[in-house]
């Protein structure tokens, strides 16, 4: 069995939450994509499944919107936030977290992804069409 790899999942270190908001800042991105490509540096030759982030709805969500999740985030009329708004942060971290996924899956593409291999592949999606077709010899 192969393994898979996911970069970002709930393991945010304090320091960029500290130095510039995490993920509310568009520096989470270069922060991000740099990240990613020492970690296919590193372990490229080991692993060929990566996972981005996990569940970026959810933690954007109930971290900058409800509140419920870390940083704890949103609008006071929302819970027991001491800070945020939950009109525009959870927004504003979706955007970070699709640019920091599109960052990394253009840099793994680029420089680390080894091309693709097809043997079989006609004949495996000739048979696909043919069952689907009812037409498969069985």
């Amino acid at each position: 069995s192969e393994p898979f790899v996911t970069l970002y999942h709930w393991d945010l270190p304090q320091a960029l939450e500290d130095e510039y908001g995490g993920f509310i800042s568009s520096k989470f991105v270069e922060d991000f994509s740099l990240f990613a490509e020492k970690c296919f540096e590193e372990f490229g030759d080991r692993v060929k499944y990566w996972v981005t982030i996990n569940e970026p709805l959810i933690f954007s969500s109930y971290g900058y919107d409800k509140g419920l999740h870390a940083p704890g985030r949103c609008s006071p009329s929302f819970g027991n936030c001491t800070a945020g708004n939950s009109a525009t942060e959870p927004y504003i971290v979706a955007h970070n977290l699709l640019l920091a996924h599109s960052a990394v899956a253009k840099i793994y593409r680029i420089k680390y992804q080894v091309g693709m291999s097809c043997e079989g592949c006609v004949e495996a999606v000739k048979r696909v069409l043919n069952k689907m077709e009812g037409t498969a010899k069985i």
